[in-house]
């Protein structure tokens, strides 16, 4: 029997210190965990720094890493493409800081695999998670948001919609990924809520999570997009 495929998203922007940590984390992990064949895609997202050198090089050196270079910026946008371009049987992403403890991503992986859930995510906001260096106004807004989220989506099926760790099926990435009108930050909450409108199985692990010092998400900006991107989605339930 034939391994079981896994693509390795991260998306990242004027990564040049962080991406080269990432990378040889990830290598390390993968090397241990031989039960999937893993695939590491970095998304280039617009950098303007040696970041799109230095996965260039990674992607000279390791059969199993590729690279998608995109002119236009956006998180969504980046997943879209990397993810359309995936064969593998599972699909996932994570952030270039790696704040989700890998060793949880055999776990998400198998929820999809073993448990035939359609998308598998990590939550913060799960009672046995444990968080650590989260300041309290990031807390405050990780939650008002996702109340947000349940008051207008009542029953959604998860409690974090923005944890930087996601997983999905060839279903998902066949039929859904082209009904995301997102492109940036939004795009993680739309692809959740279009699951559940549609009848995908969705399953959300307890994760440790170490938040990144260095985050470069303007808050507000982003907040008011988010609440945008409710109401459009809202409208078209």
């Amino acid at each position: 029997m034939s391994k079981k495929s896994i693509d390795i998203v991260i998306p990242v922007l004027n990564e040049e210190k962080s991406l080269p940590i990432c990378l040889e984390k990830i290598l390390f992990f993968i090397k241990d965990n031989k039960q999937y064949k893993w695939y590491i895609i970095i998304a280039d997202n617009g950098s303007t720094d040696s970041t799109n050198l230095i996965a260039s090089s990674y992607a000279e050196q390791y059969k199993n890493i590729s690279l998608v270079t995109l002119s236009k910026r956006g998180r969504g946008r980046a997943l879209k493409k990397a993810w359309l371009s995936s064969h593998s049987d599972v699909s996932m992403y994570m952030d270039v800081d790696l704040s989700t403890d890998l060793k949880f991503t055999t776990l998400l992986v198998d929820e999809i695999i073993k448990n035939n859930y359609d998308v598998a995510i990590g939550s913060r906001l799960h009672r046995k998670s444990k968080v650590y260096d989260r300041t309290l106004v990031r807390e405050f807004t990780s939650r008002a948001y996702n109340l947000l989220i349940h008051m207008i989506f009542p029953f959604p099926g998860f409690k974090d919609a923005q944890c930087g760790f996601k997983a999905i099926s060839k279903n998902i990435r066949k039929n859904l990924l082209h009904k995301i009108k997102d492109n940036e930050w939004f795009f993680d909450t739309e692809l959740l809520l279009l699951s559940k409108k549609y009848g995908y199985r969705i399953s959300e692990i307890p994760v440790i999570w170490k938040d990144d010092p260095d985050t470069r998400v303007k808050v507000i900006s982003t907040a008011i997009k988010d609440i945008k991107g409710l109401l459009r989605v809202r409208l078209k339930f």
